[in-house]
């Protein structure tokens, strides 16, 4: 299938071809970039029964030095799977909806400089987290969160891009709550009713808008977010400090960091990871790989190390929290 006995070294793209809209255009756009740096290139496309992850296997087998992801969060979180622990790095053009791994890495949008970045940026070495054995390099949740993911119809996604999910959001927001039991490294458990428990690797949401402002890549823990809005009021709370990137915290929006993360519902609740649909249950389970993929960056990368409190080093938060006051007062 692929010639491994090149003197060049061989890149792969895994490209989603749902999200291309000029596939032969793209194609040789990627050739180009790939020949001018002395790369020899080839193509695999996913399908159904394959979103990524046997693709990018198959790459790695045949010694591909560089794999880039060709399309959204969904396609980086499979070939993330794969390469994990390869050494293998992994390169993003980010072609999806909410584009959240890319957007924490700081690679560009447009296509000619993610192209770049993959094959002149820097090498870095990040974090995966596993939710119920499912590797994931952003965000996975249950409950409304899910919910919206599994209810934006694939069309408006294309058309109206994370609009789509806010539209979808908005219908939902006068649902019922569930009770959540979350247990964090081990400790007590907290319990609380809430629409939605969300543990990220990273801490955008789509829109570009940050819910763990504290949460980066490569800090070796896992950020959470506990949202239990009762009210129309208490979502326009929550929003305020989701679009303002505030670190206040209250009844409606908790946020907490931990290694291992075992969430609990009364009910059997709608699940996702990377913005993936899984099969509902009640319970998620979500641990942390450090160290354990190793990506392409800009050189100007936000991708930084933060305080781990797991070592006793506080984070930002408590002090943040009276910072925020002020906000808190004027946006709610």
């Amino acid at each position: 299938m692929f010639n491994s006995g090149i003197e060049s070294p061989a890149v792969a793209f895994v490209v989603n071809s749902t999200r291309v809209r000029d596939l032969s255009g793209f194609r040789r756009r990627c050739q180009r970039a790939a020949a001018a740096r002395g790369w020899e290139p080839f193509f695999l496309e996913t399908t159904l029964a394959d979103r990524g992850l046997g693709l990018t296997r198959d790459a790695v087998r045949a010694r591909a030095r560089l794999v880039f992801s060709a399309g959204g969060d969904g396609t980086v979180r499979a070939c993330a799977q794969a390469l994990a622990g390869t050494g293998v790095p992994l390169a993003i053009l980010p072609m999806g909806t909410a584009n959240l791994a890319a957007r924490a890495l700081g690679v560009p949008s447009r296509l000619g400089a993610a192209l770049a970045t993959g094959f002149g940026g820097e090498e870095r070495r990040i974090d995966l987290a596993v939710a119920d054995g499912m590797p994931f390099a952003a965000m996975a949740g249950i409950g409304l969160d899910a919910a919206v993911v599994d209810a934006t119809p694939p069309a408006c996604k294309a058309g109206l891009g994370w609009l789509a999910y806010a539209g979808t959001g908005a219908a939902r927001l006068r649902g019922r709550p569930s009770w959540f039991t979350v247990r964090l490294d081990g400790g007590e458990p907290l319990t609380m009713r809430a629409r939605s428990v969300v543990a990220g690797n990273a801490g955008l949401v789509p829109g570009g808008f940050t819910l763990l402002p504290e949460a980066r890549l490569d800090d070796g823990v896992l950020d959470v977010a506990i949202l239990a809005p009762a009210d129309l009021l208490g979502w326009i709370r929550v929003a305020y400090r989701v679009t303002t990137g505030s670190r206040y915290d209250d009844r409606h929006l908790t946020r907490h960091r931990a290694r291992l993360i075992e969430i609990t519902a009364d009910t059997e609740l709608p699940r996702e990871v990377d913005g993936e649909v899984i099969t509902p249950g009640s319970s998620l389970t979500i641990s942390l790989n450090q160290s354990s993929l190793t990506v392409r960056v800009p050189s100007s990368s936000p991708v930084r190390r933060a305080p781990d409190p797991v070592r006793g080093e506080r984070s930002r938060h408590d002090q943040d929290n009276s910072k925020d006051q002020a906000a808190h007062q004027v946006g709610g």
